[in-house]
């Protein structure tokens, strides 16, 4: 048989035994070797945010689909997040996972596939936006007429902010707060939202002026210039804003969703300060223009009445025969008054006499007060000494029926019943608290062989998550994962791989919590 064997099948028997995790090791290692850096496109399929802060997705063309993974870290400097339909340019490293024997991509950077598809996301986002009354006209915000003060939300060395300080000093100086932020690049949308939430963070009357208006300006530019101007957070900045904001972004042609979220859309920065303050002179002659406008209304009002004055004083007659008859009537009144007056004080004061006629002298008054009280008394005594003498027989006939004999018994009687209760207590307490201390051992002992320490002490190791839960299976373990081994004198933290052959390591000291790698 030996003889008969061929040299093809001779030679498989020389290949080496390898175990699956070794394999799977050797491919892990290829791969990220030899795609360690790669840019991939494709159009991104169901994104899932995990709760560990990870973001799983696929993408996809054509014929074919990766897995892709960003982790927290990555995830949260990204530029645009990921959504269901939209085709960017992915940049990151490929590995695979043993777990499942499938590969995946570790998305680091996500960018826009082209104008099309960024147009295709802002779509979707003013959508989304307007769906949640972001962009209802309803809840827009009148202009001041005349700001005391306007904050501007810019780029402090580019020309935008020249223009509106220019203009706003042609037309009406007043104060100017600028607030500098990037108007383009990574960061530029959050500092934006942060100047627009610190400009309505500032109290009215304090040291620093609160703003009547703000203007959140920037120059032309690309669609991608501009995306700072289109992001979420910066749209949702502009609408919270309880100060009216004017968006004057690029130039009359260009639209950003936060013109649709501010209370009015400027063409340009410069169109922005123009609509933000009326021009002073024009208001001053204005001014006065209605004030001599006024002047001489008033005084053809005035030369009005005094006409009509005149004419009606020509039909009256003459004040002094108008008070003559009243001043005559007004001394009648005065004399009939005077008398009237003492004949009510005559008959008030006859009345009083009449009524003190009647009353009785206090004398009077008091004697025959004392006269009843008397009376009362005697009654009184009478009574008490009534109801002493009643109490002393009722208590004279109760006191001949006790008898002190019966009671000396009852007594003796119960003082005998306890003591022999007591000598029973300390009968029964003598036989139950041996067995009662047996059975406590007893349980204390079971209880020892089978403690927690007591396992520990066996060999065992505990191994918690991140958040202190027990994992008694290996399924919920994911590769980088951190966890924890409780060991009988201490703890230790480990990070899980992908790898399943069991590693040997040194024995610990007492106390020791040094990491240690979880195969």
């Amino acid at each position: 048989m030996d003889a008969m064997t061929s040299p093809e099948a001779r030679s498989a028997h020389n290949l080496p035994e390898r175990s699956v995790s070794e394999l799977s090791a050797d491919l892990k290692r290829t791969v990220e070797e030899t795609y360690a850096r790669v840019r991939v496109r494709g159009e991104i399929s169901q994104p899932k945010l995990a709760g560990s802060g990870h973001c799983y997705l696929r993408l996809k063309d054509d014929t074919a689909v990766i897995d892709g993974i960003i982790w927290k870290g990555s995830y949260q400097k990204l530029t645009i997040r990921p959504e269901e339909g939209l085709e960017v340019i992915a940049t990151g490293r490929l590995t695979t996972y043993p777990g499942r024997s499938s590969y995946q991509i570790v998305i680091d950077s996500l960018e826009l596939a082209g104008e099309g598809a960024l147009l295709k996301l802002l779509e979707e986002r003013k959508r989304r936006l307007a769906a949640e009354g972001l962009f209802d006209p309803a809840r827009k915000k009148r202009l001041p007429f005349l700001p005391r003060c306007i904050g501007v939300v810019t780029s402090p060395t580019g020309a935008v902010i020249r223009d509106i300080l220019h203009r706003l000093r042609d037309r009406f100086p007043l104060p100017v707060l600028v607030w500098p932020v990037l108007v383009q690049g990574e960061g530029a949308a959050q500092q934006v939202a942060n100047a627009i939430a610190g400009f309505n963070a500032l109290s009215p009357g304090g040291p620093v002026p609160r703003p009547d208006l703000l203007i959140v300006a920037r120059g032309g530019g690309s669609l991608e210039d501009l995306m700072a101007f289109n992001e979420e957070i910066t749209v949702r900045a502009v609408a919270a804003s309880r100060i009216p904001v004017i968006s004057a972004v690029g130039h009359e042609t260009d639209t950003t969703l936060c013109d649709f979220a501010a209370d009015l859309r400027a063409p340009t920065p410069t169109g922005a300060a123009e609509m933000a303050v009326p021009v002073r002179l024009d208001l001053l002659a204005q001014v006065r223009d209605d004030g001599q406008r006024l002047q001489g209304a008033t005084r053809r009002l005035l030369e009005d009445r005094a006409m009509r004055l005149e004419g009606l004083s020509r039909g009256l007659p003459p004040v002094d025969r108008m008070i003559e008859d009243y001043a005559q009537r007004l001394d009648d009144r005065w004399e009939r008054l005077g008398t009237a007056a003492r004949v009510t004080v005559d008959r008030r004061a006859a009345a009083v006499g009449q009524l003190g006629a009647r009353l009785r002298s206090p004398a009077e008054q008091i004697a025959a007060k004392q006269g009843q009280l008397a009376q009362a008394a005697q009654g009184l005594g009478a009574v008490v000494r009534y109801t002493l003498k009643d109490r002393d027989a009722r208590l004279a006939a109760v006191s001949g029926r006790l008898r002190p004999d019966a009671v000396a018994r009852d007594v003796a009687r119960h003082q005998r019943d306890v003591t022999a209760l007591w000598f029973r207590l300390g009968a029964a307490a003598g036989r139950s608290l041996p067995e009662a201390d047996t059975r406590l051992k007893a349980a204390a002992e079971r209880l020892e062989a089978n403690s927690y320490q007591g396992i520990l002490d066996r060999g065992y190791v505990v191994v918690r998550d991140e958040t202190g839960q027990v994992i008694d299976s290996r399924a919920p373990l994911k590769g980088g994962e951190a966890v924890t081994l409780q060991f009988r004198d201490g703890t230790a933290t480990a990070m899980v791989t992908g790898s399943e052959t069991p590693r040997r390591t040194p024995p610990r000291k007492a106390g020791d919590t040094r990491q240690e790698t979880l195969f």
